[in-house]
């Protein structure tokens, strides 16, 4: 199998690492291209892994089987379209775009083939139990938060130089941390109506926003997401205001706890568990050859993050 990964930072490399992970386990023999924009040296355990690296001309020189486009989100669209024919089956990381304006139908891909967006927290335990347990409740609202200190994410690097801090190559935690609006819509399907509120209101030195705050209105509920980058302590759960009481499930702890008397669940599972369960979900789909896409809904995604869910 010929693999091409458009981008080898450190999402890139993590990509790379499981899928050989999970190729080894299909006994898959696999061919690694490497198209980088950067010159920075690679770690030992990555360079080992790639056959080749090729420059953007060469690229198209090559037939792939699949292609992974890890690069700066302010690139896929141009990324896509330049690999369009070069591929029927991509692993796109999220989100699909750093702006909206654009049609899946002008991006020139084949009618059969696998397109897939990555979102990892749908294959989390916590999100995984709450699809089980959602049948059987009520829920009245919903409050999801994700809140973390950006200079934290990468202690050994300059956050003022990352993708996040810079709205030019798709920074921002509006699509940064599309996550939650991801699993909300994975969990609760997409709200009839959406506002949003977006700032750069802390001390960071970033052009991006660093929060953001919406409320979303379904048939029967309400929703309110916060996003932010200058959270000390780290947050990350969903909150649901049930009949029966309030389920909180904490991402951090992996964990569900109930105020109606119930246990709590206690998901355990390493992080990398999430990405190794998406990515053999997308090989699973390659190698059975379905027709598959997420484009289309990773679009409206990104337009109800973006505020132009009405566009």
């Amino acid at each position: 199998m010929k693999i091409c990964f458009v981008g080898l930072g450190s999402i890139g490399q993590r990509h790379l690492k499981n899928f050989m992970l999970v190729a080894k386990d299909y006994g898959i023999n696999v061919n690694i291209h490497a198209l980088r924009s950067s010159d920075r040296g690679l770690p030992k355990e990555i360079t080992e892994l790639v056959a080749k690296e090729i420059t953007l001309e060469s690229c198209l020189d090559h037939e792939y089987d699949i292609v992974f486009i890890t690069n700066p989100t302010s690139e896929h669209i141009s990324t896509i379209k330049r690999m369009a024919g070069r591929t029927r089956n991509m692993f796109i990381e999220k989100p699909l775009a750093s702006d909206a304006d654009f049609l899946i139908s002008d991006l020139g891909l084949s009618r059969e083939g696998v397109y897939y967006i990555a979102g990892p927290l749908r294959y989390s335990g916590v999100i995984r139990k709450l699809k089980e347990l959602l049948p059987e409740e009520r829920v009245h609202s919903i409050r999801a938060i994700c809140s973390s200190y950006l200079p934290d994410w990468r202690p050994e690097t300059d956050y003022r130089q990352s993708y996040s801090a810079q709205t030019e190559k798709g920074g921002g935690v509006a699509i940064d941390l599309i996550h939650e609006w991801d699993y909300i819509i994975e969990l609760f399907g997409f709200p009839e109506k959406a506002c949003r509120l977006t700032g750069n209101c802390s001390h960071l030195e970033i052009d991006s926003e660093d929060i953001a705050v919406y409320i979303a209105g379904y048939r029967n509920m309400l929703a309110e997401i916060h996003l932010d980058y200058f959270g000390r302590k780290p947050r990350r759960s969903i909150e649901l205001l049930t009949e029966k009481g309030t389920i909180t499930g904490d991402f951090i702890q992996g964990s569900i706890s109930f105020t109606d008397g119930r246990r709590s669940l206690f998901m355990k599972e390493e992080r990398n568990e999430i990405y190794l369960r998406e990515m053999k979900f997308f090989l699973e789909l390659v190698l059975r050859e379905k027709n598959y896409s997420n484009l289309e809904k990773g679009l409206s995604l990104l337009k109800l993050a973006l505020g132009k869910a009405d566009e």
